[in-house]
């Protein structure tokens, strides 16, 4: 393949590309499993002077003293020169990332919506007041005291994103730091190195100052450099549960910041009173990009005077997919990244097969596709809740049906998760479904669908609870991540 990229095994650092000293490491099409090229690989030589170069840049140069609004400026110039880009950003996010058409809206055009959103509200930032008041002075008279609250930038950023979604993760950690003032260190997934790469041209296109934005790749030596070293103010981080609680214990000793998106097992209610297409409809998006989506609802509990006619909706609706290659854009259902993880998926239905649960769709590979790393929607009914697949994430096309009979057994077996991210309910019974998920622990839940559409001008706050992270990201809770607050007081003398 032809990248869209004029680097050549270079990282971005202080504004420069300089040249990666690591050995360059092939870049796979999960399609096809041809090289689609070579990526540069960070050692500790150029993960310290991206950091310096943040450092220095956060410290002493103009990004943090800058007006919010001024930043913006900037900003909206990087989004608009991201967007003239968009034909080369999504032919690179399907040939490294695997992402069907249908996806893409989520890959491209919700992240710069996502962008445009935080820098409109980053330009809006402004002080706030205390309410004034009076206290004696020394000349028998009173004084009049008052005093602002500041946000202030928390400072250097370390930015560490998966292989899933990478340019929306990208950018949606590097518009609200920036936009609030700080400077970011971003390392990608070395499975998706160019969805990165790609938006460091941009930011050299468009003049970004020196060291504000640096972006070195390779694997998980270079993320332990940013994660324990002591010049590094806040880590955002994007993965598994298991590597969020290693960066926790990694960002200990220094007391960094951590904002950590991690895991999930979300669970989909369908009541007895659901509009069934409408919820099957819904049901089938825990396969978007193949299943690899920490928010993807992989539990659906389906009330069981329904459950017969959902699950073989559902199945029907497995069965009509078409998985292949997703440079075709009639492909529905695209590859895993790797075949590692096609290898977790298998392990997964042999669990679920062991456990009991009744296999109705999928569970092998595709006969017609010698090459890629593809596997068959696959769709179990009468899950155990206790068992290992309805409690682990698979991150792949999996979903898990499980029955019940009230909404209190719902509710119960919805929060039976060391995971708590994401979630949806159907009914006719508005009330009622509002009852349940204020019920139900987790970051977001939808009604009947509600907000949670990709093409939804709604932009809720995104995180999760228990194992599923820490921190929110997205709209002003997103910003707030990336700032302290200062009081500061004065007094008339």
């Amino acid at each position: 393949m032809n990248l869209p990229l004029k680097i050549a095994n270079s990282v971005f650092v202080g504004g420069e590309w300089i040249k990666a000293s690591g050995e360059p490491e092939p870049v796979v099409n999960p399609a096809t499993e041809e090289v689609i090229g070579l990526a540069p690989v960070a050692t500790r030589s150029e993960v310290e002077s991206a950091i310096a170069a943040a450092r220095e840049a956060f410290d002493r140069g103009p990004w943090p003293r800058m007006s919010a609004p001024e930043r913006a400026a900037v900003l909206t110039r990087f989004h608009d020169a991201l967007v003239a880009r968009r034909d080369d950003i999504i032919r690179i996010l399907v040939a490294e990332a695997g992402a069907v058409a249908a996806i893409l809206p989520v890959q491209f055009d919700r992240p710069m919506l996502l962008a445009k959103d935080a820098i409109e509200r980053g330009a809006r930032y402004r002080d706030t007041p205390l309410p004034p008041g009076t206290i004696p002075n020394a000349a028998g008279g009173r004084s009049l005291v008052g005093g602002v609250i500041r946000r202030e930038p928390v400072g250097v950023v370390a930015a560490i994103t998966p292989y899933n979604y990478p340019y929306l993760l990208n950018v949606v950690k590097l518009f609200p730091a920036l936009v609030t003032g700080n400077t970011v260190v971003l390392k990608p997934s070395p499975f998706t190195p160019f969805s990165a790469l790609i938006v460091a041209e941009v930011a050299a296109q468009v003049g970004l100052p020196k060291g504000v934005v640096n972006i070195v790749t390779g694997g998980q030596d270079v993320g332990e450099l940013m994660t324990t070293d002591p010049r590094i103010d806040l880590i955002s981080f994007t993965g598994s549960d298991k590597v969020g609680a290693a960066i926790a214990g990694q960002a200990a000793p220094t007391l960094k910041r951590l904002h950590l998106e991690l895991g999930g097992k979300s669970a989909m209610i369908v009541r007895g009173d659901a509009n069934l297409d409408a919820a099957v409809r819904a049901g089938m998006s825990y396969l978007m990009h193949c299943g690899q989506g920490c928010a993807n609802q992989t539990r659906q509990l389906v009330h069981n005077s329904v459950r017969k006619s959902y699950v073989e909706a559902l199945a029907q609706a497995h069965r009509a997919m078409k998985i292949g290659d997703p440079a075709d854009t009639s492909v529905t259902l695209g590859p895993l990244i790797r075949e590692s993880q096609r290898a977790r998926v298998e392990h997964y239905v042999q669990e679920g097969l062991k456990g009991g649960a009744v296999l109705v769709t999928g569970g092998q590979r595709p006969a017609h596709l010698e090459r890629g790393f593809f596997y068959e929607p696959t769709l179990f009914d009468d899950v155990d809740n206790a068992s290992v697949l309805a409690q682990e994430e698979v991150f792949g096309p999996i979903c898990a049906v499980i029955g019940f009979d009230t909404d209190e057994e719902a509710v119960e077996i919805a929060n039976d998760s060391q995971f708590g991210l994401s979630g949806g309910i159907f009914s006719s019974d508005l009330g009622a479904a509002f009852d349940m998920a204020c019920a139900i622990r987790t970051g977001g839940i939808s009604i009947n669908e509600g907000g949670s559409a990709p093409n939804s001008p709604i932009i809720p706050p995104f995180g999760g609870v228990k194992r599923s992270g820490i921190g929110r990201e997205w709209g002003d809770e997103g910003l707030n991540a990336f700032t302290e607050l200062k009081s500061l007081s004065f007094r008339q003398i």
